[in-house]
């Protein structure tokens, strides 16, 4: 519960720009992969929606104390937002809200798998393999979608 709660207000820091006056520079030995995970080419990528931009604060923020599932937790919320962000600005809210989605699921995949990695409490890690499946099925769906629907 602690972990969840940290996280949420890590959320909420880094989502109202408050974060990178907050969190301490990180260390250069602990560079953090934040790229933004592809999205299908209907999302608009090629417009530029969110090229070089970073998460406020993420890039500073000091992971050195920081245990392997934390990074892993933290790496997989950096991807999972910038790709929520960039899926987001194509025109279409149709194709912008399917775009953020798949996003959305992708985040939920990537943190069920830190907690198939680093958990371990079997519940917690049954919980993770349905959200794996279920979202995976999810995302699926939204791409036939776009294949079928986006202008």
């Amino acid at each position: 519960m602690m972990t969840k709660t940290v996280l949420t207000i890590a959320t909420a820091l880094l989502l109202s720009g408050f974060a990178s006056a907050a969190l301490p520079q990180q260390s250069s030995e602990q560079p953090m992969d934040a790229a933004p995970t592809p999205l299908p080419e209907q999302c608009g990528q090629a417009e530029g929606a969110s090229a070089g931009h970073t998460m406020p604060g993420m890039a500073g923020m000091d992971m050195s104390s920081m245990d392997e599932a934390q990074k892993a937790n933290m790496a997989a919320m950096t991807k999972m937002h910038l790709s929520m962000m960039q899926g987001m600005m194509a025109k279409d809210p149709d194709v912008a809200f399917a775009c953020g989605m798949i996003a959305h699921h992708q985040g939920a995949i990537d943190m069920a798998e830190v907690e198939l990695k680093y958990g371990d409490n079997d519940e917690a890690k049954k919980t993770a393999q349905t959200i794996i499946d279920a979202q995976t099925k999810e995302i699926g769906e939204f791409k036939q979608w776009l294949e079928a629907n986006a202008k």
